[in-house]
């Protein structure tokens, strides 16, 4: 099974480049893939995607098997994600939007994996929607308090778009307070856990499964 490869993966200035965290996203992704594969996957949607590194290497895990989405509301990472995407082989519907970019309906209850890597750091909440309405890289990283602010916008949707054997693969760092993000997760009828831990920098890295 194999993943994007990072030299063919497009840059642009105003979009987030793969890191640690983009790495441990498509690593989760990989060793839950034989899993996953067990409940025959058809789609796959990343929120957020960036230069794509992560799309690209679920379509490559479903090799065309299912179909993959995509969404971000920099209409830059959508570009971006595309080239990446074309330099792969391989294909997703790209949308430009915020979180699932008006397919609640057209995805309710259908998709198999959701890939989540969110603006995470705390920051002022202000910083969070000026960078949402630039569409520009701000809106890649700043997560408002405790970094939850998109974390939270999207919880309450994830049960209604999981398919019945769906999961979710969300990138979290210590300061989302991750054991409160499994209650809230919790109310909504979903359970969860850490699947991997990383240290990166000055922060703990986790890849949080839900289902």
């Amino acid at each position: 099974m194999s993943i994007a490869d990072i030299r063919l993966t497009h840059f642009d200035r105003e979009v987030y480049e793969p890191a640690e965290d983009s790495y441990m996203l498509a690593d989760a992704l990989k060793d839950e893939w034989e899993n996953v594969e067990k409940g025959n996957p058809s789609i796959c949607l990343e929120i957020g995607c960036g230069t794509g590194y992560v799309i690209c290497s679920a379509a490559l895990l479903i090799q065309g098997n299912g179909v993959c989405f995509a969404t971000d509301v920099n209409p830059q990472a959508a570009a971006a994600t595309r080239m990446t995407l074309a330099a792969h082989g391989v294909h997703a519907e790209v949308v430009v939007g915020d979180l699932l970019a008006g397919m609640e309906k057209r995805l309710a209850g259908k998709v198999d994996v959701l890939l989540f890597n969110p603006p995470y750091v705390p920051t002022p909440d202000e910083e969070v929607w000026s960078g949402k309405g630039e569409g520009g890289i701000t809106a890649s990283w700043a997560g408002g308090d405790r970094g939850r602010v998109v974390i939270d916008r999207v919880l309450p949707l994830v049960n209604d778009l999981l398919s019945p054997s769906g999961i979710l693969l969300m990138v979290l760092v210590h300061d989302n307070d991750p054991p409160d993000v499994a209650n809230q997760l919790r109310l909504h009828g979903l359970d969860s856990k850490l699947v991997l831990t990383r240290d990166a920098d000055e922060e703990k890295l986790h890849i949080m499964k839900v289902w």
